[in-house]
């Protein structure tokens, strides 16, 4: 079974909400063994408050996690304050330890993949952070920075090192063998950044047999549809990949770290404190980030299996090339004389 290491987040918001609502179905607990990084007195009085019904076994290590059943692996002991809605200092706090719990046992090998709870703190920084959902794969070559700083850090090698590493993260965590990618442009008509900085890397992407194309302005890019002809969408400002996602979601989208060893998915959750302790919460997102975690360490194994064991190459090939075994091989026009003679 796989292992997967789900943080509860932030205790004030719908965190616990949906790690209930999602393996209340036992189907879950068939896929794999889930360990909640939580504390099971605010686990206790979500559950109570919300009126929901999902069993969970409480453990005090990730080894002790059993399978066919929802482990809550006891991160924070002491009573932690729930004020549904609001993101304090305490409830940040609770999300910051669990996170920084599961980073241990995940150095420490003692699960598969990570699930990321909603919550205001901010995720340690991904190489390629994505978007994902059934209709699109959005990577962000820039995240977190304010929009009139982005042309200042956008240059060709970055250009090139994401292309590359969203290329790989394709073949390797999506299995598509010849991925198509776009590339947004940086201004809605064709200015300094696309004909300096993108277009010389969209073709120095080419040479290395990257299939990258564009750059194309946004707005008509998504608002045609065009978006339907390529394998993932490579935007240069966090913003750029945010607006359309959000546009083309129902709800199952998932935000997924590419570009690490650590599988790490997490809910796109915009309702995360606005509808805390409601019961109104969609798991569908939650339940979608399980489902992409697995998928991608299977992946992942299926894609490395082969590259393991590589048979060695044969420096020393035994071959007999005497003259007697060269000339002795009958050449086909002799070989019809032959024939005819007899």
């Amino acid at each position: 079974m796989i292992h997967v290491a789900i943080t509860h987040g932030d205790t004030n918001g719908i965190g616990y909400e949906l790690i209930f609502k999602t393996f209340e179905a036992s189907e879950m607990l068939e896929l794999c063994t889930p360990v909640v990084y939580g504390s099971p007195k605010v686990a206790a009085f979500h559950r109570n408050m919300l009126g929901l019904q999902t069993p969970y076994t409480i453990i005090h290590k990730a080894e002790d996690a059993k399978d066919g059943r929802l482990n809550l692996l006891a991160v924070i002991e002491e009573e932690t304050k729930v004020d549904f809605g609001i993101a304090n200092a305490e409830s940040r706090s609770a999300a910051a330890k669990a996170m920084t719990k599961a980073a241990e046992d995940a150095a420490n090998g003692l699960f598969d993949v990570l699930v990321a709870g909603p919550s205001a703190e901010a995720a340690p920084a991904a190489p390629l952070p994505m978007l994902v959902n059934d209709q699109l794969r959005i990577a962000m070559a820039t995240a977190g920075l304010p929009l009139k700083e982005v042309p200042k850090v956008i240059t060709k090698e970055l250009i090139e090192q994401k292309a590359l590493l969203l290329h790989q993260t394709l073949r390797r965590d999506f299995r598509i063998s010849k991925p198509r990618i776009a590339i947004l442009a940086l201004n809605t008509s064709p200015g300094e950044e696309e004909e300096q900085i993108l277009k010389p890397a969209i073709e120095a992407l080419g040479e290395q047999r990257v299939n990258a194309f564009g750059p194309y302005p946004a707005d008509t890019f998504f608002g045609e549809g065009n978006f339907n002809a390529f394998d993932a969408v490579l935007a240069l400002y966090d913003n750029q990949a945010l607006a359309p996602f959000k546009t083309l979601d129902f709800g199952e989208g998932v935000s997924f770290a590419a570009g690490q060893d650590l599988v790490q998915t997490a809910p796109l959750a915009s309702d995360a404190f606005r509808n805390a302790g409601k019961n109104l919460s969609d798991e569908c997102s939650m339940r979608h980030a399980v489902y992409l975690a697995i998928d991608i360490f299977r992946n992942r194994q299926n894609y490395d299996e082969p590259l393991k064991n590589p048979l060695k190459k044969l420096y020393h090939e035994k071959r007999d090339e005497s003259e007697k075994v060269r000339f002795n091989i009958p050449k086909a026009k002799d070989s019809a004389e032959k024939e005819k003679k007899q």
